[in-house]
């Protein structure tokens, strides 16, 4: 096993308001050190920002999260981020961020992020010796960019896909690059911890996951947090391609603290007979909006698409998803479903899009809600758009409070109201987990969801 941190030089504070501060001479401070390639990039990146209009809710996408009350960019201060520092032992990690460490089971490889930069990372010698690549994105400017200069914010997940794509291609200053050659496979899971803690900031990480031909590999992405006093914004790009054959698994965990922004883009794109499955859970900051774009790009590509959350308080969680069939005999099976208390919302809005010449396509698409208060609320909009004639889709969606007859059913054995409704609760979830048999995983998730239903 190695250790290995970045060792760039340090990235001073880019400014006092990020409506001042993120702007093109900031880009080019930011790309000081780095090669002109990416320097073009970022500034690229930033054009396309600029000219691209803040979404609101009139736009179908953003018709539910308004981004005028929700978030407050002008009282925003980038994040001081110094890339040049020593690897940081994990007795020296924040203690929640080491308490949630000590629920993981083994893994082959890990990273761990803190307030923008990677302070650790380990990779086993036996997959090293056979290509894998795990190591901190800042790194592989200079040690991969090959694979950087093919991959980042190009064709997966360009800046052009959205303003916040753009603004996170811009102004990204760390994160992971993991790349598992042909026709290795990863037995256990890799894992990667991002810990923010400064309140009044915003962090742009980013993600890039390539899995070659006949590979395997599966990877969990954990962000955290305390509670912050003052709003946070916490901006994540996820690249993922897996190619000819390749099997991938991508978990993330979004378990951070109130008062944070959390933002997550992701693409990934299954090339023929690629199998690329996600889990996306959702659990914590105020304010979490999730948009996953899933592309199937060769036939027998497949995904299953899964998501879970669980809302209290007043948060708020904006799920966008497309299950985009660009070939023919390519199938997409999508899953969310959340319960919401106290005065918590949930928004879902998914779309299957069959393009034209996609025949044989099977895709469906499920979102269910479970209300556990009067005043929690759930949107959901599921739509199709088909321009294929030989297909199978389906959609549907439904929002709900406890069954009472289940109910009536538990506590006619003896169990309290309280405690069947724990139960019923555990299993509505559960399904979802079960469909994604992930080592460590699924007993994560459910402990913490046990743990807030008991809290109760």
């Amino acid at each position: 096993m190695g250790n290995t941190t970045a060792t760039e030089p340090a990235l001073e504070s880019l400014g006092e308001g990020v409506t001042e501060s993120l702007n093109r001479d900031a880009v080019k401070a930011l790309s000081a050190h780095e090669p002109e390639w990416l320097r073009q990039r970022r500034l690229h990146a930033w054009s396309v920002y600029e000219r691209t209009p803040l979404p609101t809710t009139r736009l179908e996408e953003w018709r539910y999260t308004d981004l005028s009350r929700k978030l407050k960019l002008e009282e925003l201060t980038p994040a001081s981020v110094s890339l040049e520092g020593p690897a940081v032992a994990p007795d020296d990690f924040p203690t929640r961020l080491r308490q949630v460490r000590d629920e993981d089971r083994d893994s082959a490889g890990e990273l761990v992020e803190i307030d923008g930069r990677t302070v650790h990372r380990v990779l086993s010698d036996e997959l090293r010796d056979k290509g894998v690549i795990l190591t901190s994105l800042r790194d592989a400017v200079h040690s991969h960019e090959e694979v950087l200069r093919e991959h980042l914010a190009t064709q997966i997940l360009p800046p052009e896909a959205g303003k916040f794509q753009a603004l996170n291609s811009a102004f990204w200053t760390d994160g992971v690059l993991l790349v598992v050659p042909q026709g290795v496979r990863v037995e256990l899971p890799i894992r990667v911890s991002r810990w923010i803690s400064e309140a009044g900031r915003c962090y742009f990480s980013r993600v890039l996951l390539v899995a070659e031909e006949g590979s395997q590999v599966s990877y969990v992405d954990e962000a955290l947090s305390s509670d912050l006093e003052e709003q946070s914004l916490f901006s994540s790009g996820v690249e993922v391609v897996a190619h000819e054959g390749a099997q991938v698994q991508f978990a993330s965990l979004q378990r951070m603290g109130r008062g944070t922004f959390h933002l997550s883009q992701q693409r990934t794109l299954a090339h023929r007979d690629a199998t690329l499955d996600t889990l996306n859970v959702t659990l914590g900051a105020s304010v979490s909006r999730l948009d996953l774009n899933a592309q199937l790009l060769g036939p027998g590509a497949n995904s299953d698409m899964l998501g879970l959350y669980f809302g209290e308080d007043d948060q708020h969680f904006d799920h966008n998803t497309s299950q985009d069939h660009r070939a023919p005999h390519t199938k997409s099976d999508l899953l969310y479903k959340g319960a919401l208390e106290d005065r918590a919302r949930a928004v879902f809005r998914g779309v299957i899009k069959v393009h034209k010449g996609a025949q044989q396509t099977d895709a469906f698409q499920t979102n269910r809600n479970l209300l556990l208060s009067e005043t929690a609320r759930a949107d959901s909009l599921p739509n199709l758009e088909i321009s294929a004639d030989d297909v199978r889709c389906s959609h549907g969606a439904t929002v709900g409070q406890l069954d009472e007859e289940a109910l009536f059913y538990l506590m006619s054995r003896g169990l309290t109201r309280h405690r069947a409704e724990r139960l019923v609760v555990q299993g509505f979830l559960g399904e979802v987990l079960s469909r994604f048999p992930l080592g460590g995983v699924v007993e994560k998730v459910s402990g913490v969801i046990k743990r807030r239903l008991e809290s109760h």
